[in-house]
């Protein structure tokens, strides 16, 4: 919430796609705040806390048509400069309306109504998705690992995971304390990339308690790939 206090702390990593959930609304930012981005889209109901992605170069953003909004922050966008086009599934898990579960169940749903785009295109997903392994609750079909897996059938890894060799739900680099609480680390957000995508990998890194605690409970998860 209310980015233009924020935004120089990311900015000074100089993205060039930048993915922000509850993220105020682009009308309550001036440009000089957010690195005057080349192309943005931003969606929700709330204009204090919606789900932002920003372009830093020559990259342009589009909302796709066959955006289900029944999944709320969870918006399929076509980035093309023209030479290069991938799909990009910016992902804020949270619907506290839907019956079924508000977190890792609107990201399972979603990917579903999805797959086929999934299949046919270089994609990446990347955001909150508020869930982990260790949260899996193994009577319930769309839990972490079920979403893990479905996503690997198609060919998408986690870039974190694969960077560094690591298993679901072990993980030792923080994104996300609960209260702000050093002592309450969790590891909930995640970029996932498809093999073509992948391939062209070059570092994953996550800010530091002690640089980003000030700005957010989130740590920014930053993902190189050249393309």
């Amino acid at each position: 919430m209310a980015f233009r206090k924020k935004a120089k702390f990311i900015l000074r990593h100089a993205p060039d796609i930048l993915v922000v959930p509850e993220c105020e609304h682009i009308d309550k930012m001036k440009a000089e705040q957010i690195g005057f981005p080349t192309s943005s889209i931003w969606y929700g109901s709330n204009k204090n806390k919606g789900l932002a992605v920003f372009s830093f170069n020559d990259f342009n953003l589009q909302l796709l048509d066959f955006h289900n909004p029944d999944f709320k922050t969870i918006l399929p966008i076509s980035v093309s400069n023209g030479l290069t086009t991938f799909l990009l599934i910016a992902i804020w898990a949270n619907n506290p309306s839907d019956p079924d579960g508000c977190y890792v169940e609107q990201v399972w749903k979603a990917v579903n109504f999805y797959a086929n785009q999934i299949r046919q295109h270089e994609v990446m997903l990347i955001g909150d998705f508020n869930s982990n392994t260790i949260w899996d609750k193994k009577s319930r079909i769309g839990n972490h690992s079920h979403l893990v897996s479905f996503l690997e059938s198609m060919h998408v890894h986690s870039c974190f995971h694969h960077y560094y060799s690591a298993k679901q739900g072990a993980e030792e680099n923080p994104t996300f304390y609960l209260q702000r609480n050093r002592t309450k680390p969790y590891h909930i957000d995640y970029c996932f990339a498809s093999d073509q995508l992948l391939s062209k990998l070059t570092n994953v890194e996550i800010g530091l308690y002690e640089d980003w605690i000030v700005a957010s409970d989130h740590m920014p998860l930053i993902v190189n790939i050249t393309l």
